[in-house]
């Protein structure tokens, strides 16, 4: 029997990139990375919300810096992405979190431009961002993926299409990158997200939440955003080495549930 291989379970000094940092899941990973000793990126269109994340973080004794960051725009992802390895010495783990809702039939008006802003924002802006820090995270001795996607990507629901095949598209990819990048010890990863409290549910009714958690998922309730970003954390830990390739719902059993 070998020896046994203690495995580290901190992230402590590494440091993260994380997209849509501004608000919701992207907020939540960055306020955890940051409680677990990590140096983030906060990154987001919004110029305002990264620099109050960015703050938050740093006045509970984090390392944070906030960068502005459109990921429908090329030329500024590959700026920011090498300023942060720059900043910090480096780029460990990358989170492509960003993402918009986008709700819209199939023969309405403004189709055409849904779609091509939710194929920009969520699934082609993840290639873009994963080329640009690929020269950074192959200096990594713990180089890890996260693809936020949604259980959309599972199990679709009526008028979302465009947002449906976006996150059906990211999980594509994070399987045929695992693949390709194994060999290197670089790992990738998705999250499918359920229903979760964020900005984007806001404004959803309390009553209906509380109707759609009983009849839809396990535990009966709404998930944090924290609750993703622990899953995220988790993916991201050196010792998390041999995981690569997976999709895991992070749904309150949702999936899971047949009736």
């Amino acid at each position: 029997m070998s020896d046994f291989k203690q495995l580290s379970r901190s992230v402590q000094g590494l440091t993260v990139l994380v997209t849509g940092a501004a608000s919701g899941m992207g907020r939540a990973t960055a306020r955890v990375f940051a409680a677990e000793g990590a140096n983030v990126a906060v990154t987001d269109i919004s110029a305002e919300g990264t620099l109050a994340i960015a703050g938050e973080i740093t006045a509970h004794g984090g390392t944070a810096k906030a960068w502005t960051l459109d990921v429908a725009d090329r030329e500024q992802i590959v700026a920011v992405v090498n300023d942060v390895a720059a900043h910090f010495g480096g780029l460990d783990i990358v989170v492509n979190n960003a993402g918009i809702s986008v709700r819209i039939a199939i023969d309405e008006d403004g189709y055409d431009e849904a779609w091509a802003k939710a194929m920009a924002v969520m699934l082609t802006a993840h290639p873009r961002i994963i080329r640009a820090a690929l020269p950074h995270l192959r200096k990594s001795k713990s180089p890890r993926i996260v693809n936020i996607a949604s259980t959309e990507a599972l199990g679709a629901t009526a008028l979302h299409s465009p947002y449906a095949a976006a996150k059906a598209g990211v999980t594509g990819l994070t399987r045929s990158l695992a693949v390709e990048l194994g060999r290197e010890g670089i790992t990738v990863n998705c999250i499918c997200p359920g229903p979760i409290r964020t900005a984007i549910t806001e404004r959803i009714p309390e009553e209906h939440k509380a109707i759609y958690a009983r009849r839809r998922t396990a535990l009966g309730r709404y998930g944090a955003p924290e609750e993703v970003a622990h899953m995220t954390l988790s993916l991201c830990l050196p010792a998390a080495s041999f995981l690569t390739g997976a999709v895991i719902p992070v749904d309150g059993g949702l999936m899971a549930r047949n009736a």
